[in-house]
């Protein structure tokens, strides 16, 4: 068994190793699922790494590298182990073997997501040094469940779809900043696959979303503190229904402390589906 870096590994070859890993998990990933999230979370094969059998990938920590909350960061992308080899420790070992090429990198932080009740990998991630950061929801729907009415009313508001509204002329809409994957540093790495729509009253940016149509998952949603209850966001909503492709959505990473946005989806009707913990190691 040795541990080594994806460097000089075939992508297919770790798409068949996360699909064989993952196999038993509740969710379903295809080939292109797990490129999409590579490219989008910033895949660096040169700072992942897998325990080999012989040739076989067995255990693996796939890794992004970026800079987050002005920080330069490693992400998980993805860390799983294919079942036959569980219970011996390789993901522990590969996080050890690690560390010191992401320092060498310039990396100070790495950071993680993980279901709160995925208990066996959380006390992994401890066992190393993660520390939990922050909590999130996560809220799935299909497309028809959702109470969204619109008041006809509203005709001043200006809806278009623009490029990625700037990080500096939105920020101050936001109530948590969001997550590695939900943001503009990873949207970029992918905007080709995403829709951003942008609310206007008298030529003054109200509200916008950011959105991946072939997948329904909701980025970004945010509206202006003093444009609030007006209707904006479900005014968003029904026009990213309008250009969704997938037949369901997603928000994922909203903190479990952001009452506005839990208590919006909630009187839509949708409720968190699940809640993943925030975890950061300092190197």
């Amino acid at each position: 068994m040795t541990i080594k870096s994806l460097e000089d590994v075939d992508f297919n070859r770790i798409v068949s190793a996360f699909l064989r890993a993952f196999s038993d998990y509740d969710v379903i990933f295809s080939a292109e699922d797990i490129y999409e999230m590579c490219k989008r979370r910033g895949f660096d094969p040169a700072l992942s790494f897998a325990a080999f059998d012989k040739d076989e990938i067995v255990a693996f920590t796939l890794n992004g590298k970026g800079s987050f909350n002005g920080k330069e960061m490693a992400y998980d992308t993805g860390t799983a182990t294919v079942k036959e080899y569980r219970g011996r420790g390789l993901a522990a070992q590969i996080f050890k073997h690690s560390i010191p090429f992401l320092k060498d990198t310039g990396i100070t932080h790495y950071i993680l997501e993980v279901l709160q009740h995925n208990i066996p990998a959380i006390s992994i991630y401890e066992n190393v040094g993660f520390k939990i950061t922050r909590e999130f929801n996560y809220f799935s729907w299909k497309e028809g469940m959702m109470r969204n009415e619109i008041n006809n009313s509203r005709k001043q508001w200006d809806v278009r779809e623009i490029s990625l509204p700037s990080q500096v002329e939105v920020q101050n809409f936001w109530d948590f900043n969001p997550s590695w994957q939900n943001g503009f540093e990873s949207v970029e790495r992918s905007r080709e696959r995403f829709v951003s729509l942008a609310v206007y009253a008298d030529e003054m940016l109200v509200g916008y979303a950011i959105f991946e149509p072939a997948s329904g998952d909701i980025t970004q949603l945010a509206v202006h503190p003093n444009f609030r209850r007006e209707g904006i966001a479900s005014y968003l909503l029904s026009e990213m229904e309008k250009r969704n492709q997938s037949g369901k959505f997603k928000v994922i990473n909203t903190e479990t402390s952001c009452t506005s946005i839990t208590g919006f989806l909630e009187s839509k009707g949708i409720a968190p589906a699940g809640q993943q913990y925030e975890m950061m190691k300092e190197l």
